[in-house]
């Protein structure tokens, strides 16, 4: 097993951007499922669209990952993650390191529902808890910020969190991916930097939204600020630290994917905006809309737990047809709010 092969496992616009970037440091070896992906891969030398490292090798074979290489970098959507991490299990051993960039949720629930079931954060898995609980993995941490991966194919300045309660982690994870346009901080707030990725999501739907609308820039504002201060009152909620939404996988994350058309739960949210349903704008979709599953989620425990996110409420019967996106911003604009900042 070499020090100097990483592994990659997701060959989607994202997975295929961290590979290039971990090449400027060190040889990686990129899993992609389909077949017919790794035959174009190989007589293009192309991926998901972006020209691929001359140190990039890719296999179909999951197993030939944790068999060549300490270090793992899940990059496949939540709905395809346990799935994986299943199939990941049985050649996984304690040495291994991963380091995950999957911005979603896993709902775990009974097969059948006791009469008192209730939904808490205890049903709740983040991508690394679902590591640790399905594999022998104790290493683990993740990635977040502004990390469009249309922007990180061109090589523009940008940042990234690692985020793990073990040094040695976010060590590894800064050794191997910064580069001279690539800064990489750490955070030792796991579980609060998962869920600022998560949940600005469905912050990033909303603004697609209201672009979609014709709305202007004092409506994003206002939502993105409002969004941010219900990211933190559900991420106390969900057990996070607040400190982590202010910074770079927060409010960085926050913003980047709020304004930019390169954001796909912005893309999601703009084209329902202009009048598609939700079936319709996922059907024009090449990749996950991970906010789509969260509101989802979030919804149900809100209504559980007796929260009150008035945003993702009102995205949610947005998606479900309850209420049309006009109807969802007239209602949000006639709510009475109490107090500007209620959360220090």
């Amino acid at each position: 097993m070499s020090e100097q092969l990483v592994g990659v496992i997701g060959a989607g616009s994202f997975g295929t951007a961290v590979s290039n970037i971990l090449a400027k440091n060190v040889n990686v070896l990129l899993y992609a499922r389909n077949t017919e992906t790794i035959a174009e891969i190989k007589k293009t030398r192309t991926c998901a669209g972006q020209k691929l490292s001359d140190r990039v090798e890719v296999t179909n074979n999951l197993s030939d990952l944790p068999q060549n290489c300490n270090v793992l970098f899940p990059m496949v959507p939540s709905a395809s993650f346990r799935e994986m991490v299943l199939s990941l299990a049985p050649h996984l051993r304690p040495y291994h390191m991963m380091i995950h960039g999957t911005k979603g949720l896993h709902l775990e629930l009974p097969e059948k529902k006791a009469p008192d079931f209730v939904l808490n954060k205890s049903n709740l898995y983040t991508m690394s808890e679902l590591i640790r609980k399905e594999t022998v993995v104790v290493r683990v941490g993740c990635m977040a910020g502004p990390n469009l991966a249309s922007e990180l194919s061109m090589g523009h300045p940008a940042a990234t969190v690692i985020a793990s309660p073990f040094n040695e982690v976010i060590s590894k994870g800064k050794s191997l991916l910064r580069s001279e346009n690539f800064q990489v901080y750490g955070n030792a707030d796991l579980r609060g930097v998962e869920l600022c990725g998560i949940l600005k999501n469905i912050i990033a739907i909303g603004s697609g939204i209201l672009s979609g609308l014709g709305l202007g820039e004092n409506s994003r504002g206002l939502l993105v600020s409002r969004g941010l201060v219900e990211m933190i009152y559900l991420g106390k909620a969900l057990g996070g630290e607040i400190s982590s939404f202010v910074g770079l996988a927060g409010i960085g994350d926050l913003v980047a994917t709020t304004t930019s058309t390169s954001s796909r739960n912005y893309t999601l949210g703009h084209k329902i905006g202009k009048g598609a349903t939700l079936q319709e704008a996922l059907g024009e979709m090449e990749e996950t809309a991970e906010g789509v599953n969260t509101i989802r989620i979030i919804k149900q425990l809100a209504d559980s737990q007796g929260l009150k996110p008035l945003i993702t409420e009102t995205l949610f019967k947005i998606l479900e047809g309850e209420m049309t996106a006009e109807q969802g911003v007239n209602y949000l604009m006639r709510y009475q709010g109490n107090i500007d900042i209620n959360f220090l």
